[in-house]
């Protein structure tokens, strides 16, 4: 025990110890943390729907005639009518065959993983991928092999001299989570398609955010065809919890019968369901919250480059990298005081030497909102001698 204790005193040091802090109320542009009023900019409620009346109205009637819990794994007692009505209407969405809810997208990444791969196959995994699929491919127990953050020419290479394997998995993400940049949809396909590979996609910041209709990459780049399994998450632009995987329907049946994250685990409650069903009957009613989302980022992203910050990304995710772990851990205190909340993000989030502000506007922000958040960039910014 003094080992660990001595642990906790170096990550304090070299300021990476967290200590999570508590909402006081419900998530939103507005927060109230510790009595104090802020501007909400580190959440993944890209639509501003995680508090919306009608989320909460679903989630309340799904409880109401389902109960609190599912009660059971899937495949015992635990499928409830609202699951599966809510698979049909994912599917639908995403233009798949079909859909399986799941408990949360990293039991899904690990689920997908393990299931489709094993001991005689071969992944290929972009390097940037979260942690869950990272994770996944570890348990799979097939052999890994990681390119570089998506590049394509090193992925080509890779799959030419991959040699005597079984299957041949390709897994990215659509939106880094931590960069807001978007994976080579278009490229990747094509070489899933010449070296006969299957392709998982995870889609968690991309559902709600790419695409005009919220649709995600497929979308965005006009694609009909190509991705096996794509993976997303209930949790954020669609403001509840858990998540789903999208696929042909025969994909679907041998998950379910074979992936362990999904066989030994309780349903998703039926209120998370009820929330999210809200949530994507709002986004397929109003997409005018797609573009205000991306209008927002725009303002931001356009702001503090006038401010003298540099900013690469292509969604509303906008990566701010400070360097030092305890520069981010400074700038981000600093802002808190002034009354805008981005929680600093450290290794092992990101790599050592590129911890961040990880800054992301909502579709339910205001312009003044804004304006006060670039006005305290500038401020604090120069304050601490990150700005010249």
């Amino acid at each position: 025990m003094d080992e660990l204790a001595q642990t906790l005193k170096r990550l304090e040091r070299e300021g990476l110890l967290r200590t999570p802090l508590s909402l006081e109320g419900a998530q939103g542009p507005l927060i109230s943390i510790e009595g104090r009023k802020l501007i909400n900019l580190c959440s993944n409620d890209y639509l501003g729907l995680a508090a919306h009346p009608r989320v909460i109205e679903g989630a309340i009637e799904a409880a109401r005639r389902f109960g609190g819990g599912s009660g059971s794994s899937r495949l015992v007692a635990g499928t409830l009518q609202i699951h599966l009505d809510f698979e049909r209407e994912l599917a639908s969405f995403k233009g798949f065959e079909a859909a399986l809810v799941m408990s949360t997208g990293y039991m899904a990444n690990l689920g997908v993983l393990q299931a489709l791969v094993g001991p005689t196959d071969v992944i290929f995994s972009d390097a940037l991928n979260h942690a869950s699929l990272i994770d996944g491919c570890r348990l799979s127990r097939a052999a890994v092999r990681v390119y570089p953050h998506r590049d394509i020419s090193a992925l080509e290479e890779m799959l030419q001299k991959a040699k005597g394997y079984g299957r041949r998995l390709i897994v990215t993400e659509s939106v880094f989570s931590m960069d807001g940049d978007i994976a080579p949809l278009p490229e990747i396909v094509e070489l899933k398609k010449r070296f006969d590979a299957l392709l998982v996609l995870d889609e968690a910041h991309a559902t709600g955010v790419l695409g005009k209709s919220g649709k995600g990459a497929l979308e965005h780049f006009g694609l009909q065809e190509g991705v096996d399994v794509l993976i997303g998450t209930l949790g954020k632009a669609l403001g509840s919890f858990g998540a789903f995987v999208c696929s042909s329907r025969s994909i679907r049946e041998y998950l379910i019968n074979t992936a362990r994250a999904f066989i030994f685990t309780t349903g998703l409650p039926p209120s998370a369901v009820g929330a999210a069903a809200a949530a994507l009957e709002l986004i397929k009613e109003h997409p005018g919250r797609i573009e205000r989302l991306w209008q927002n980022a725009n303002l931001l992203k356009s702001g503090l480059a006038g401010l003298g910050w540099s900013l690469q990304s292509e969604t509303p995710i906008l990566p701010l990298i400070i360097g030092k772990a305890s520069h981010a851990l400074a700038f981000g205190n600093a802002l808190f005081q002034a009354g805008v909340f981005i929680a600093p993000i450290r290794p092992p989030s990101v790599p050592e030497g590129t911890s961040r502000l990880r800054i992301t506007p909502t579709a339910a922000h205001t312009a003044p909102q804004l304006q006060s958040v670039l006005e305290a960039f500038s401020l604090w910014g120069k304050a601490l001698g990150l700005l010249s």
